[in-house]
C-alpha cells in the first residue's frame, strides 16, 4: 500500500493523507474504484482494516529488506563486538560521523499513517460501526496499536526525546510547531508502553493469519524489551545529558513534571518484568530441541537439528520460540525471496565472529576459557576453528562453519565442504572476514544458493528473548536472581549442552580477563559485577546474530571504555596455524578452490595484503589492520559518548523554525552533536 504525503512546512509529518492502493486483499478489486474511496466508506469493515494494516509489516526488518546486508538480518550485528564485515563504521571514529543535511530518523511519515488510521477507525469501532467478525476486527485495531508503538519505538532507541503525536495534524503551521516539540525519552518510552498495553488488550493469542501475523504474545514481549531499555538506560546513563535532568541535558524543564530518575528506573525494569514473564513462563519448557549434532541437516535434506533448523526452514509455524516471523515463497506466480544463502552457502558473506565473541563462550563443564579445571587448551588454536571450539557452549559450535564442515548437499546428496580459504580469497564482499564464519541461517539445500532460490524464514521476535529481558531486569533491579530467573536461566544452558549450574560460571569469573573481549564487562566505564555480567554473557551468547547487540551496549553505558583505549577486532590464530603456508604445517584448509595454498601477503602500508602483520597485530587475524590507507580504525575502535545517540538533520530544525532559520527551531539538538550539516560532534562529558 502507499500513501500520498505533502506537507508544505515540514516534509515528514504527513498532511491530507489520500489512500492510493489497497493490495492486501483479492476482494478488494470488487470494490469501488479507487477515486471514490474515503474514510467514511472505507473504515467501514473487517475486511478493510486487514487491508489497510497488513501493508505496515513492511516495516520490521527481515532477510529481503535489510539493504547493505549481504546475509539480511544475520550480520546486522556487523561492527559490535560480535560480528566484523570488512568496511567499518564511522560510528568507531570519532570526528568522521558528522551531522547529516537531511534524512534520518526525525520523520513522522510512519507515525502519520498510523494515527490517520485512528482519526478515521476508533469513532466507528467504539460505536459498533464496523461490520465482520469482532475478534479480528479487535486484532486489526490491536496490529495499529503495535505499529504505532513501533513507529515510535524506531525514532526513540536512536534520538532519545521525541514528540508525542496521537492524532494525524491538519496543515497549520502554528499547530505544527506546538506538536514538534520534543519531549523528554521516559515519557515517550511510557507512551509507547501504553499503545502496547491497548495492543495486548485487543490481539489474540492466536491471531488469523498465524505467526506471520502480531499476536497477544508478540506484544508482551516487545512491551519488556522497551521497557527493559529505557529502565537500563536511565540506570546506566545517569549523571549525564543522555538522561532528563541530567547536567547538560538540553530539553525542558517544564516538562519534566515530578520526575525522579530512581522512581522511572524501578517502574520501567517492573514493568519489563511483568511483561516478559507470561511469555518466558509459555516457553521455558517448550524450547526447539538442540541435538547438538556437527551437521544441522542430513544428504537428504532430512532435519537432525531443530534448534538449527529453526533459522533455516522456510515455514517457522511449528516452532514454538518463534512468536512473528516473515516467510518467503519461491513457488509462487510472484515470487518472494531472499539472496543470504547466496552468500552463506558460496562463500564468507562478509561477515564473521569475532574473537572476543567466540572467548565468550565457556565450556560444557560452564567453567570459562580461562579459568583453572576448565580443559581449555590455547594450542588448539594452532590446529583451526574446529579444534578452537571442541568442549564449548553448542551454541558457538552449531553456528559456526568448522574446518571441512558440510556447506551444502546437491540433488543426489553429494556434500560440498567449506573452505577457510574464504578467509584470504575473494572481493571484500564474499568474505570470511574473521575466519570464524557465521552459519546460522545457512540453508543445506544446493539448489538457495542460486539467485531468487533463497526462502529462509525471517525471524522478528523470539519468545526466548523474553527469558532474557526478565532475567536482566530482575537482576537490575533486586541484584540477585528468583525463581523465574532461575528456571530459565537452567534452560537456556541445558539446551546448549552447557552444566545449566551458572553459579558455577560465576564464580569462576574473571571480569578483568572478560573485559579484554566483551564491551558488556562495562557499564559507564566500570566494571560490573559478575552477576549482571554473566546475565548479560548469556543474552549475547544466545542472541548472536539476532540484531541486538549494539541496542545492548548502548543502554547499557557499556563503550565509554572506548573514549580512551582503541579497542582491536580480532579473529583466529592464523600465524603459525594450520592455515599458515609459511609456517611449513598443512596449509590446506586456507586454499583456494582448486586445493593450491594461499600466500597471505602482506602489505600494511601499501594496501595491497591479504593478512594483518604479526609484528604489528599478533599471530590472530585484525581484519582492520590489513591496511593503513584510509583507514581511521587501524588503531582500534574508538568512542565518544555522544554516539550513544543520532544526530537529527540540519534540515529538520530548518523545518522547525518560524522563519527557517536553525538556530531558531521549536527542536534541540542531541547532546553534543551540531545542528550544522557535516560537523562533528564535540565532547559532552
Amino acid at each position: 500500500m502507499a500513501y500520498t504525503i505533502m506537507n508544505k512546512y515540514f516534509s515528514a509529518i504527513l498532511l491530507g493523507a489520500s489512500l492510493v492502493g489497497l493490495t492486501a486483499c483479492d476482494d478488494y478489486l470488487d470494490r469501488q474504484p479507487e477515486s471514490s474511496i474515503t474514510p467514511e466508506s472505507f473504515f467501514s469493515t473487517e475486511t478493510d482494516l486487514a487491508a489497510y494494516s497488513i501493508n505496515f509489516y513492511n516495516n520490521f526488518p527481515n532477510h529481503g529488506s535489510v539493504y547493505g546486508y549481504r546475509m539480511g538480518t544475520f550480520s546486522v550485528d556487523n561492527g559490535t563486538d560480535n560480528q566484523a564485515s570488512v568496511d567499518w563504521s564511522s560510528m568507531w571514529a570519532p570526528g568522521d560521523w558528522k551531522t547529516p543535511a537531511s534524512g534520518g530518523e526525525w520523520d513522522f511519515g510512519f507515525i502519520r499513517q498510523v494515527n490517520y488510521f485512528f482519526d478515521n477507525v476508533m469513532p466507528k469501532y467504539e460505536n459498533g460501526e464496523i461490520s465482520g467478525n469482532i475478534t479480528n476486527i479487535r486484532q486489526y485495531i490491536g496490529e495499529m496499536y503495535f505499529f504505532r508503538a513501533y513507529a515510535y519505538w524506531r525514532r526513540y532507541w536512536l534520538l532519545g526525546d521525541f514528540p508525542i503525536i496521537k492524532s494525524a495534524l491538519p496543515d497549520d503551521k502554528e499547530v505544527l510547531m506546538e506538536a514538534t516539540v520534543r519531549q523528554p525519552r521516559n515519557k515517550v518510552a511510557r507512551f509507547i508502553l501504553d499503545d502496547l498495553s491497548s495492543a495486548i488488550e485487543l490481539l489474540p493469542d492466536n491471531s488469523n493469519g498465524g505467526k506471520q501475523r502480531i499476536n497477544k504474545a508478540t506484544a508482551q514481549l516487545f512491551r519488556s524489551r522497551v521497557a527493559l531499555f529505557e529502565g537500563t538506560w536511565l540506570k546506566h546513563h545517569k549523571g549525564t545529558a543522555l538522561v532528563p535532568g541530567g547536567p547538560g541535558w538540553p530539553g525542558d524543564a517544564s516538562l519534566l513534571g515530578d520526575f525522579n530518575i530512581d522512581t522511572e528506573i524501578n517502574y520501567f525494569l517492573t514493568e519489563a518484568l511483568a511483561s516478559a514473564k507470561p511469555v518466558a513462563d509459555a516457553v521455558v519448557n517448550n524450547l526447539t530441541e538442540n541435538t547438538d549434532t556437527p551437521e544441522g541437516y542430513g544428504p537428504k535434506l532430512e532435519i537432525l537439528n531443530p534448534y538449527y533448523a529453526m533459522y533455516v526452514e522456510q515455514n517457522l509455524d511449528g516452532f514454538d520460540e518463534v512468536l512473528l516471523y516473515r516467510q518467503f515463497n519461491t513457488t509462487i506466480s510472484s515470487p518472494v525471496y531472499n539472496n543470504i544463502n547466496m552468500q552463506l552457502i558460496r562463500n564468507g558473506g562478509d561477515s564473521g565472529w569475532t574473537r572476543g565473541l567466540v572467548n565468550s563462550f565457556v565450556m560444557e563443564n560452564g567453567l570459562p576459557i580461562y579459568a583453572p579445571g576448565s580443559g581449555y587448551d590455547e594450542n588448539w588454536e594452532l590446529q583451526g576453528v574446529s579444534a578452537t571450539l571442541q568442549h564449548r557452549d553448542s551454541r558457538i559450535r552449531v553456528f559456526t562453519k568448522g574446518d571441512n564442515s558440510i556447506t551444502f548437499y546437491d540433488n543426489a546428496g553429494n556434500p560440498t565442504y567449506w573452505r577457510s580459504g574464504w578467509l584470504l580469497e575473494g572481493s571484500d564482499g564474499v568474505r570470511a572476514v574473521t575466519g570464524f564464519a557465521c552459519k546460522k541461517g545457512k540453508s543445506y539445500d544446493g539448489e538457495k544458493q542460486n539467485e531468487a532460490k533463497g526462502d529462509v524464514g525471517s525471524i522478528i521476535f523470539r519468545a526466548t528473548e523474553a527469558m532474557l529481558n526478565y532475567m536482566e531486569a530482575d537482576v537490575e533491579l533486586h541484584g540477585s536472581v528468583d525463581g523465574s530467573s532461575d528456571a530459565y536461566w537452567r534452560a537456556l544452558r541445558k539446551r546448549a549442552k552447557v552444566n545449566p549450574d551458572y553459579n558455577i560460571t560465576i564464580a569462576a569469573t574473571n571480569m578483568a580477563e572478560e573485559a579484554k573481549g566483551d564491551w558488556g564487562a562495562y557499564s559507564h566505564g566500570s566494571l560490573v559485577s559478575t552477576l549482571l555480567y554473566n546475565v548479560r554473557r548469556e543474552r549475547r551468547n544466545e542472541l548472536i546474530a539476532e540484531q541486538l547487540r549494539l541496542d545492548d551496549v548502548r543502554r547499557w553505558c557499556a563503550l565509554d571504555q572506548l573514549i580512551t583505549t582503541g579497542y582491536q577486532i580480532e579473529g583466529i590464530r592464523f600465524w603459525g596455524s594450520v592455515y599458515d603456508v609459511t609456517a611449513g604445517v598443512n596449509p590446506l584448509n586456507c586454499a583456494l578452490a582448486d586445493g593450491t595454498p594461499i600466500d597471505p601477503t602482506v602489505d600494511v602500508n601499501g594496501g595491497e595484503g591479504l593478512m594483518s602483520d604479526p609484528a604489528i597485530s599478533g599471530p590472530y587475524v585484525r581484519p582492520y589492520q590489513i591496511s593503513k590507507l584510509q583507514n581511521l580504525v587501524f588503531d582500534g575502535y574508538r568512542w565518544t559518548r555522544a554516539h550513544y545517540l543520532w544526530p537529527i538533520a540540519q534540515s529538520a530544525f530548518a523545518n522547525a523554525s518560524p522563519d527557517e532559520k536553525v538556530e531558531n527551531s521549536v527542536i534541540y539538538q542531541n547532546p553534543g552533536w551540531s545542528k550544522v550539516a557535516s560537523e562533528a560532534p564535540t565532547n559532552i562529558d
